[in-house]
């Protein structure tokens, strides 16, 4: 490559995102169910935040950080499905360099915010089974609101040294990202530098912080298992396991999709390269989908307080 052209991405004022290569003749009617996916998002975490601030029985530990999960749910799902919808419906493929690296910031501040969320939750189920009559003394609005605090500092202090690492590399190959969103490897792998510390760094934050994550889940819903098991009766033991299942059902809506796109980035190096993305999009997108219908239908207060919204609006 020769000076000239090789200066022409140092710094790239833009990069080209394509959407889903090799499925661009389809992009139109691609786009229809990622936009449904995306109103969904909407309309069930705006509701999940809209109810539990208006039903006084939700202001709970629980339902507290489940609006934190809402919120990192939504934060994640606009920072990626609104310009995705403009490659797709106007062929809008450019992003500015800068607008590229928030984004990536934003994605990456919401996966932590997440996986740190739904450890809080399972703290919250070990304390209201191990230790009912401590609950409320132990999880008290004002240390909520510190673990609350912590999750949103971890998440933002992780998700900062990408795009800082990103904006330091030199690009002299492409700005053509291969994808319909700047995800950190995908910006990095285009710079022609040693991107080891930017690849490193996402293992690490999958391994050692998210991981850590399942650990103390699993630590936490062990000695949940233990306490179900000591109850007396068998009814009591399925009421009391039954306030842990949209949490469980969230836990592996998140996990689940993480540990199949490892595995495919690392051993499916003959997936086709449309079917890797399609994949990772619905990755970051169905657990913001799923979490509201999830809370929804097996959470008998949000339950009835939507019926409640519905039947006043159709009297």
């Amino acid at each position: 490559m020769s000076d000239s052209s090789r200066n022409n991405f140092t710094n790239p004022s833009t990069f080209i995102l394509l959407g889903i290569p090799g499925l661009e003749m389809a992009h139109v009617w691609i786009a229809i169910p990622f936009c449904t996916i995306y109103a969904i998002v909407m309309l069930g975490n705006f509701s999940i935040l809209f109810i539990v601030k208006m039903e006084p029985s939700l202001h709970e530990p629980m339902y507290y950080f489940l609006c934190m999960l809402a919120v990192a749910d939504l934060v994640l799902s606009t920072s990626i499905v609104p310009k995705m919808l403009n490659i797709f419906w106007f062929n809008s493929r450019e992003i500015d360099f800068s607008a590229c690296l928030t984004q990536m910031f934003f994605i990456q501040f919401s996966l932590p915010m997440e996986s740190g969320t739904l450890m809080a939750m399972a703290y919250d189920r070990y304390v209201a089974i191990c230790e009912p009559l401590r609950h409320s003394t132990i999880l008290t609005n004002s240390i909520v609101a510190k673990i609350s605090l912590a999750v949103l500092l971890r998440g933002a202090i992780l998700a900062l040294p990408c795009p800082v690492l990103a904006s330091q590399r030199p690009y002299c190959r492409t700005n053509v990202i291969s994808e319909p969103y700047c995800s950190h490897m995908a910006v990095v792998s285009l710079a022609c530098a040693d991107i080891r510390a930017s690849s490193y760094y996402g293992l690490f934050v999958l391994l050692c912080v998210m991981g850590l994550d399942v650990i103390f889940i699993a630590l936490s819903y062990t000695q949940i298992l233990r306490a179900i098991f000591r109850l007396p009766t068998k009814d009591a033991r399925l009421k009391t396991f039954g306030t842990c299942g949209s949490h469980i059902c969230a836990i592996l809506t998140f996990y689940i999709p993480v540990l199949f796109i490892s595995f495919m980035n690392r051993f499916g190096r003959n997936v086709p390269l449309h079917f890797h993305v399609l994949i990772s999009n619905l990755y970051v997108l169905l657990p913001p989908m799923l979490n509201p219908i999830i809370y929804g239908v097996r959470t008998k207060q949000i339950r009835g307080r939507l019926l409640r919204l519905f039947t006043q609006k159709g009297t």
